[in-house]
């Protein structure tokens, strides 16, 4: 059985295709969804396994040499993960390959790896996701690694930061927390320049709404555990690499005993194929909320790349083909301590940690509490909201309602 997993799709048709198209025929390599019949199904099957067998010695060592070729062992995938593998690349135009993880932090980690080793120098974002900020500070540094944080708006001026030892870049845009986004291109054009390479978490706009490679980015990483799977049910990471990373991204993964469950595959598969109508949805109801936010008189500002008052607009309009579900506000006085009023009672919005799925969540955050390059000026306490797919009008009477009951600690 033939793999095909770094080959979009999994085959070549010489047909060009619409990115919805895309969404719908990516992986679907009908090597995988064909049974003995020869007659098609709609979906690959869920494909368990650890051991391969092998018809003979030659066969054996057929496969020991080129174990990328086909069914080797189960770490090494089976048709269930190559076709979510093959689909996530084909979404990124450019893409040679993805790789696939237990969770976004760890392809987080992967891609460091995978471009750093000992003595070596990275930069990356003050603004960054903060597992991908411990991991450099506890793990990479234990291994000789050293990391500089830099300003999210540093643009062409990072060059300034890079030294002889310098091998890596990460970019995260919009920002963890506080959403700014970052001149991408200009970072690109410098790192290209100096021969270092560029890893870009890409999960808040995906390759829809940001096509990594397409920008000249090396490596994009993606936490599969929410837009792409969407139903918040499942856990998995990605990156896709270009030509040049790709083996060593392929090592590394193979190296470190990375995996993932078929049957997680199968959601993310499953969630993949509407990923671009509920990323529409997500971007039209978070505009909504976000825009009455910005009228409201105890919301100091709102942090969405999508407003046009906002200080990133003109970079996001420039290189993103639209805005996802998930965003912040800052109030005009009080501390994180005092949003109980405001969200403990909501109605329509869950309290918890991720984002990316059906539903709405809310979050009080702290972004001052991880940064060391910048700080992060607001009035009051700093709230991140993810809208999900329900009525905005419903969210915006519960956001009212909290936010009365946040501004009644203050009688006038």
């Amino acid at each position: 059985m033939g793999r095909l997993a770094d080959q979009p799709g999994g085959h070549r048709s010489g047909v060009s295709k619409s990115e919805a198209t895309r969404l719908v025929e990516a992986g679907r390599n009908p090597d995988w969804t064909h049974g003995p019949t020869g007659r098609g199904i709609v979906n690959p099957p869920v494909w368990r396994a650890s051991t391969i067998l092998f018809d003979s010695l030659a066969v054996l060592d057929a496969s020991i040499k080129a174990p990328d070729d086909g069914l080797n062992y189960g770490r090494r995938g089976t048709p269930t993960q190559w076709a979510l593998e093959a689909a996530l690349t084909e979404i990124d135009p450019g893409a040679a390959g993805t790789k696939l993880f237990p969770s976004g932090v760890a392809a987080l980690a992967a891609a460091l790896l995978t471009v750093a080793s000992s003595g070596d120098h990275l930069l990356i974002v003050d603004s960054t996701y903060d597992p991908t900020r411990l991991f450099a500070d506890r793990m990479l540094k234990r291994f000789g690694v050293e990391t500089t944080y830099y300003d999210p708006l540093i643009g062409a001026g990072i060059e300034a930061l890079i030294r002889p030892n310098t091998r890596g870049i990460l970019l995260e845009s919009p920002g963890s927390l506080t959403f700014e986004v970052q001149d991408i291109p200009a970072i690109v054009e410098v790192a290209r320049r100096h021969g270092i390479a560029t890893i870009l978490d890409n999960t808040w706009a995906t390759p829809l709404l940001f096509a990594s490679m397409a920008h000249g980015i090396d490596l994009s990483m993606q936490a599969v555990t929410k837009y792409v799977g969407g139903h918040s049910d499942l856990m998995m990471g990605a990156v896709t690499a270009n030509a040049a990373w790709l083996p060593r991204l392929k090592e590394t993964t193979y190296r470190l005993g990375q995996h993932v469950a078929p049957d997680d595959a199968a959601l993310a598969l499953r969630g993949l194929r509407t990923l671009g109508l509920r990323l529409k949805q997500h971007e039209a109801n978070g505009l909504a909320v976000a825009r009455w936010l910005a009228r409201h008189p105890a919301v100091e500002r709102v942090l969405h790349p999508g407003l046009p008052d906002d200080p990133g607009h003109a970079l996001w309009s420039r290189d993103f083909k639209g805005a996802s579900g998930l965003f912040g506000f800052t109030l005009k006085r009080g501390t994180r301590a005092q949003t109980g009023p405001l969200i403990d009672h909501l109605e329509h919005f869950g309290i918890g940690f991720s984002w990316g799925g059906f539903e709405s969540l809310i979050l009080p955050v702290e972004p001052n509490r991880v940064r060391t390059a910048t700080r992060f000026v607001s009035a009051g306490a700093v709230v991140r909201l993810h809208i999900g797919l329900e009525d905005p009008a419903d969210l915006i009477a519960d956001l009212d309602a909290g936010l009365a009951r946040y501004e009644a600690q203050w009688p006038s």
